[in-house]
């Protein structure tokens, strides 16, 4: 096995509007990822043209929802993604066919149109993103900055080593801020592997100091897996931390 080298990526972030009509087709090169940001409090006239494009077993899971608020965020999130990857497809939103991993991760029917393109959705308090990427293998997070969170008791038990040592060297007033940025990014990396959860989070080092970019520092226990990934935070409103993942190389024949 030898790697193949993919260009270095280009991220473009942009936020979306719920204007179904004025979105138009989408051209997303393979050297390019595409992040969209979106506000899932959506007005009434907007949650229903969403709904439009959902299928009958999605507006069958959004009934379930108690409230209108849930019901409404799971509708103009499932509509935002369909109406994205319809536009990069140029195929009407409605007829796109989804297939889902065990780890519940939504993919593209093997017989879609463009079967190289990856996608990956995130949402935490009322913000939503979508990555889109060609023949590479992303993940994407976004959470909420909660005050009230405990982030100690959480990062002993889940951050690495390594980590756990990064975050107690931080003055008090920066770890808050700190275990989100290094949460983001553990989760946007195991979301881009594919594996969830399953994957353990002590198993790798992520970045996680406020003058220090993301980087994926180390993995275990291949340490050569470092040097095919690469991590970005991307900008979303102040009271909110979010990370991409995505391959830099593809391990082709």
């Amino acid at each position: 096995m030898t790697a193949v080298p993919f260009p270095a990526p280009t991220v473009r972030v942009r936020d979306f509007h719920y204007d179904l009509d004025a979105l138009g087709s989408h051209v997303l090169l393979h050297d390019e990822i595409h992040v969209w940001r979106q506000k899932l409090n959506s007005e009434f006239a907007g949650v229903e043209l969403f709904g439009r494009t959902l299928s009958a077993d999605e507006l069958q899971r959004a009934g379930r929802f108690r409230f209108d608020a849930g019901r409404n965020e799971y509708i103009v999130a499932c509509g935002t993604l369909r109406v994205l990857l319809g536009a990069y497809l140029n195929i009407p939103p409605r007829q796109l066919l989804f297939t889902y991993s065990k780890y519940g991760r939504p993919s593209l029917v093997n017989d879609s149109p463009a079967s190289d393109i990856n996608f990956n959705v995130s949402h935490s308090g009322g913000v939503a993103l979508f990555a889109f990427a060609r023949g590479r293998k992303i993940g994407i997070d976004v959470e909420c900055v909660r005050r009230d969170f405990e982030t100690s008791e959480i990062a002993e038990r889940f951050f690495s080593t390594a980590e756990r040592a990064a975050l107690r060297d931080l003055p008090q007033e920066q770890r808050h801020e700190a275990f989100f940025r290094c949460w983001t990014r553990k989760e946007a990396y195991i979301k881009a592997l594919g594996e969830g959860l399953s994957h353990p989070l002590d198993q790798f080092d992520v970045s996680l100091a406020p003058e220090v970019p993301a980087i994926l520092l180390a993995t275990r226990p291949d340490a050569q897996e470092v040097r095919r990934w690469k991590l970005w935070d991307i900008e979303v409103p102040g009271d909110y931390a979010a990370a991409l993942a995505a391959e830099t190389d593809s391990r082709h024949a």
